[in-house]
């Protein structure tokens, strides 16, 4: 008989949460799980892969940030569905998931923090801590999300650690030319990609002060920040008041990420906390070194020399500084993102991933 699972997140945007749930839902072997995703706020994108794989997608309709009449719907649908096991992704389901759980008399409940969340504050810990102490397991991707939630008083011992998991590379594959193109940059130039939404959290303005104390010094490189976001408008002032374009471009939300990056240089990310970011995964699957901030999420996956470089948050100077390091040490680069590929294809797989969650999801309570 097989188990059923209620894999419960706030949206079906295209945020890396989602993606890692979507990925196990799609992947969980059909013979012995039966899973069910329901949305608490509103539908996303995402979900149309999941649909498309015969996996039934719930939206609660969440109002407002207290809504109670949510708590009830969704108690209401679990009792319906007598899930064996409901796991909850992110703040907002991770709250209103464990707590309708717990009212609907689930046998296991499960949670996921997928990020150091320094936005948080003692409400929110308390909140946490008190789901806590019902919660069976608690997924997360990084060892520095588990450090983290460990000193605003969680257990650790309820943490399971499962890095992301990454598809092996599509067989799309582009020239050099005509990923330039795509992007708008010059085939003479040294191209740096970075990848997300562009919200606070990314500190994209470091980037782009980088971008321009590297341009100064060789004046051929090109960093371009794919994604978008609620900080589009303030980040494009910020770029044309401090560097030119030829420097730094904005090229949007893109779905061809994985076909331009065996084009690039270098990857840069500079944000001031992950859990364990795709977009580094996807980067170092393709080969290409990469050069973050030092944060937690960060340092699960680049090893410093090994697999890419660390800097400090927030030292522009030091970016550029590693980056020329990088570009005019080509055989180093070559190494750093070898290196890192083979360490993406042997840590990072989705069916170890899968496998680490389905034996979560068959032990016994």
């Amino acid at each position: 008989m097989s188990r059923r699972i209620a894999l419960v997140i706030p949206t079906m945007d295209r945020g890396g949460a989602e993606k890692q749930l979507c990925l196990l839902a799609e992947n969980l072997p059909r013979d012995t799980f039966e899973v069910h995703v329901i949305l608490l706020t509103r539908d996303g994108p995402r979900s149309e892969t999941l649909r498309a794989a015969g996996i039934p997608v719930t939206v609660i309709g969440k109002r407002f940030k207290a809504d109670p009449t949510a708590l009830f719907r969704l108690r209401r649908e679990l009792v319906r569905l007598k899930p064996d096991v409901v796991h909850t992704w992110i703040f907002a389901a991770n709250s209103f998931g464990r707590a309708a759980a717990r009212l609907a008399r689930v046998p296991m409940i499960m949670a996921s923090e997928r990020c150091v969340d320094p936005w948080k504050t003692e409400s929110h810990f308390w909140v946490d801590r008190q789901l806590a102490k019902f919660t069976d397991a608690i997924t997360t991707n990084s060892t520095g999300v588990v450090d983290f939630y460990a000193d605003h008083g969680i257990d650790r011992n309820k943490f399971c650690v499962i890095p992301n998991g990454i598809q092996p590379p599509s067989g799309n594959r582009i020239e050099r030319d005509e990923a330039f193109a795509r992007l708008q940059v010059p085939l003479d130039r040294k191209l740096i990609l970075a990848v997300g939404r562009l919200w606070p959290q990314k500190r994209y303005r470091d980037l782009i002060w980088a971008a321009e104390l590297l341009g100064t010094t060789r004046d051929d490189t090109t960093l371009v920040i794919l994604g978008d976001g609620p900080q589009r408008g303030e980040l494009l002032r910020f770029r044309d008041s401090v560097t030119i374009p030829e420097r730094v471009r904005f090229a949007g939300t893109r779905h061809d990420v994985a076909e331009l990056l065996p084009h690039a240089d270098l990857f840069w990310i500079g944000s001031e906390y992950e859990g364990q970011s795709n977009s580094v995964i996807e980067a170092m699957q393709a080969a290409v070194p990469v050069v973050a901030s030092d944060i937690p999420g960060n340092r699960d996956l680049v090893l410093p020399g090994v697999t890419g470089m660390l800097v400090p948050l927030g030292d522009t100077a030091d970016f550029a500084r590693q980056t020329m390091t990088l570009l005019e040490s080509p055989e180093l680069a070559a190494n750093l993102g070898k290196t890192a590929q083979k360490r993406i294809e042997t840590e990072f797989t989705v069916d170890a991933m899968v496998q680490r969650h389905a034996e979560l999801y068959l032990r016994s309570r």
